[in-house]
């Protein structure tokens, strides 16, 4: 029991540092019409962070805090799996005919996963690259040597033109420049997190007989709730909350209607409450002054 409960110490202990992954998928097809021949996914910590196919042929990011890389990293994740593209279909073929199989004889794949992992504390590395083919186990590096370790006889060829250059070439990415591009995504994800940008709130009606929208825009991140009060209680009838949008600079922006009618909120106090971490609730009084038309142009403001 003192093994047991040290252990559950050990995995517990606060002062340990976290393990930080990165992971790259590719699948190479044959066979199957509708599907890309060529699929890359990349992964930070098992968070999908961007993905590429043979058929847009062009690399899309997954999460806001990777825009924060700019436009020549796009460029080059999308050079780099078009590179890859080329490279599985050639190898695909190759091993094919290792196996006396030809592109019309069914489906077959060829999968590709490699990563690596950097612990922040102490600074501990590990990485690994290994291939599947048709849903099988087939050939994977043993970084300590380097030299790639076949599962499957048909392997063989392979092995021996990669154990040169290539298995240098993935020793050398997966020990230190995998591991230098995690640091760089813990930094980058780090510093998104904690950017608040607060919402700019307006009041806007097309005309007078048209809902009136409370419209929050610039805020980051995402999240945010946008609701009516109706004399300071939350009004849910008659209000048609929108989905968070993404502006082009990165930040977001949401809207929420009232349909009401001028006869209506004249009499009443009907308030806009826009919530986001960046701040303290924000709350617009609705009067007409606050509102903007297409004829009036005047600037809401909040209150």
């Amino acid at each position: 029991m003192k093994i047991l409960a040290a252990i559950i110490l050990l995995l517990v202990d606060p002062a340990s540092g976290v393990i930080h992954s990165w992971t790259g998928l590719h699948t190479a097809t044959t066979g199957i019409k509708d599907l890309p021949e060529f699929v890359g996914v990349n992964l930070f910590d098992d968070e999908v962070t961007g993905n590429f196919d043979s058929k847009n042929n062009q690399f899309e990011i997954r999460q806001d805090w990777v825009k924060e890389l700019g436009e020549k990293y796009v460029e080059d994740q999308t050079k780099s799996f078009r590179d890859f593209t080329w490279k599985f279909k050639e190898n695909l073929k190759m091993i094919m005919t290792e196996f006396n199989q030809t592109g019309d004889q069914g489906v077959h794949t060829l999968q590709h996963m490699y990563g690596c992992q950097w612990e922040d504390e102490d600074g501990a590395t590990d990485g690994y690259s290994q291939y599947g083919n048709d849903g099988e186990d087939f050939i994977k590096l043993d970084l300590k040597n380097p030299d790639w370790v076949t599962a499957r006889p048909q392997a063989e060829i392979i092995k021996q033109k990669w154990n040169g250059g290539e298995a240098k070439y993935w020793k050398k990415y997966l020990e230190h420049d995998c591991v230098e591009w995690i640091k760089k995504y813990v930094m980058y994800r780090s510093i998104s997190l904690e950017r608040k940008v607060p919402p700019q709130v307006s009041l806007l009606q097309t005309d007078p007989s048209s809902p009136v929208v409370c419209h929050a825009t610039g805020f980051y991140p995402g999240k945010v709730k946008i609701s009516w009060q109706k004399d300071g209680q939350d009004l849910h009838e008659d209000v048609d909350v929108g989905e968070t949008l993404p502006n082009h600079d990165g930040t977001f922006q949401k809207r929420a209607e009232l349909k009401v009618t001028p006869d209506v909120w004249k009499k009443n106090q009907f308030t806009c409450v826009v919530e986001h971490k960046s701040g303290d609730p924000i709350h617009t009084i609705l009067t007409e002054e606050k509102i903007r038309t297409n004829s009036a142009g005047t600037e809401a403001s909040s209150s």
